[in-house]
């Protein structure tokens, strides 16, 4: 400490204030917010960081207002840099303030100039009303933009989140809700005020409205737990679009084994239904595997997973869910997942086992088909490593959607043998041609000779034992990542998404 007195004043003024921004909304407001079962906005930081890498910017930023509202700074997670602000309900209710605006863009800017994720922990009112002017205030979310499929972009709904705050989750990679999480265009007393509707912020944008249609992707109980899984979801992940995905460390369950089990979990009644939950747990290293968006279009698992210790994204049809067959829903969640996978070079482990894209009047009504095409377009202009595994049949669109392509440079594909493929099923194709009973018993036998067919042709690589069906798919994708021999860049996307 310096003996000059002008210093020593200076310095004290400076940990004062600090101090005063530390306090953020004052004891009263922090001990209701913990009352709650709530983490404070500085705790959630330190939850989500490694212990003691934080380092604040802007801290002083709003005056009396405590950090205007907005926690905002550079961290490491595992070791790896990471940008993260974290709005302060205690503060003014989170609301959004010049000075917190432009931290927010600095945050976004920071994570693309510095190549590093971008995590935001939202809690707050949406722009605050005030008379100062707040220049372009879009600016932060025109950075955040930019940052898509060049960083990894995360947010966590710890609260209710309202306005302008409120979109910054639709605009991220990935996005999770506490139980006490709730997302909205403006909040319930604006719907009040302006469409007469009287509703509760859990029933105007809670977990069962924000998860079912599909804006928010993971659920889970408290903050911890939310703040656990982004630590979770961020380890599949390089630090940006310019880096590979971290290789993780071999260990006995990343070792090459035989896969039995799968023998009993897929019967070879193409009727019979099974959980492909349980076919991960036995192809993936265990017990590792992590679902993304699980409560929409469930008839499509999208999950991270490690395979021999290199992570891959697993876009798998579930036979539990309308027989597999692919609805609207699960085609725009599997588009958008395989686009971020892409972005950032995770391979894609595509696992087949649909009828096809659900038909009937209600599925047409939602666009099926675009979505459908959604999905396919993002497939097809993948350009990380894609492997194919036809379990059990895969019929027209739905298997083209599933990467059951030809000239669509897979990896490696792979088939089960009496796998059956083709523009539709025995049943409904003996069924539009108004087949008699004993031609739909021939068609259905042709399906059985189908593989074999297929197989004979080189309609994919080759037909595996279920046994064989984790090690066929470590040895090609350790073959496969022979091909990283460039510099990781950013993927370069030029169609028109459906």
């Amino acid at each position: 400490m310096t003996n000059d007195p002008e210093w020593k004043e200076t310095l004290e003024d400076l940990a004062n204030r600090r101090e005063r921004a530390h306090g953020m909304g004052g004891a009263e407001r922090l001990a209701k917010h913990h009352g709650k079962g709530k983490l404070d906005a500085r705790a959630r930081i330190a939850r989500l960081l490694d212990p003691d890498t934080f380092q604040e910017f802007g801290t002083l930023v709003g005056g009396d207002i405590a950090s205007d509202g907005l926690v905002a700074g550079a961290g490491r997670i595992d070791g790896t840099p990471v940008m993260v602000g974290a709005e302060d309900f205690t503060t003014l209710a989170g609301s959004i303030g010049p000075g917190g605006n432009a931290k927010r863009y600095r945050l976004a800017e920071l994570a693309l100039r510095n190549k590093i994720p971008l995590v935001m922990l939202l809690e707050g009112a949406g722009f605050r009303p005030s008379g100062e002017h707040y220049g372009r205030t879009p600016t932060d979310l025109i950075a955040q933009a930019k940052c898509s499929g060049k960083v990894p972009t995360v947010s966590a709904i710890l609260g209710p989140s309202a306005g302008h705050g409120a979109l910054v989750a639709p605009v991220c990679d990935f996005t999770i809700m506490s139980r006490q999480g709730a997302i909205f265009t403006a909040g319930p007393p604006v719907v009040k005020e302006s469409t007469g509707e009287d509703i509760s912020k859990e029933d105007l944008g809670g977990p069962g409205v924000a998860l079912p249609s599909g804006v928010i992707h993971n659920y889970a109980e408290d903050d911890e737990t939310v703040i656990d899984d982004i630590r979770r979801y961020l380890s599949y992940f390089p630090s940006s679009a310019w880096s590979y995905p971290p290789t993780r460390l071999a260990d006995d369950t990343a070792e090459p084994r035989l896969t039995p089990e799968i023998l009993d979990i897929v019967s070879r009644d193409n009727r019979q239904i099974y959980d492909m939950r349980a076919v991960l747990d036995e192809i993936f290293d265990r017990p590792d595997w992590f679902e993304v968006q699980p409560k929409f279009g469930r008839a499509i698992i999208c999950a991270l997973a490690h395979l021999g210790g290199y992570p891959v994204a697993v876009v798998a049809n579930q036979p539990q869910v309308l027989a597999g067959s692919i609805d609207a829903d699960a085609a725009d969640k599997a588009a958008h997942f395989i686009t971020v996978a892409d972005s950032f070079h995770l391979p894609i482990v595509f696992l087949a086992d649909n009828p096809g894209m659900l038909p009937g009047s209600h599925s047409e009504r939602t666009g099926v088909l675009r979505s459908g095409a959604r999905m396919f377009a993002a497939q097809t202009a993948a350009t990380t490593l894609k492997l194919h595994v036809t379990l059990r049949k895969a019929f027209g669109f739905g298997s083209m959607v599933m990467s059951l392509l030809g000239f669509d440079d897979q990896v490696a594909t792979f088939a089960y043998p009496g796998a059956t493929m083709g523009a539709m099923g025995a049943a409904a194709l003996s069924a539009a041609t108004h087949a008699g009973e004993d031609y739909a018993e021939v068609l259905k036998r042709m399906e059985l000779e189908a593989s074999f067919r297929s197989a004979g042709h080189l309609g994919f690589d080759e037909l595996i034992s279920p046994e064989e069906t984790r090690n066929a798919l470590l040895v090609a994708l350790q073959h496969g990542i022979f091909s990283r021999q460039a510099v990781a860049e950013p993927v370069s996307r030029t169609l028109i998404m459906p």
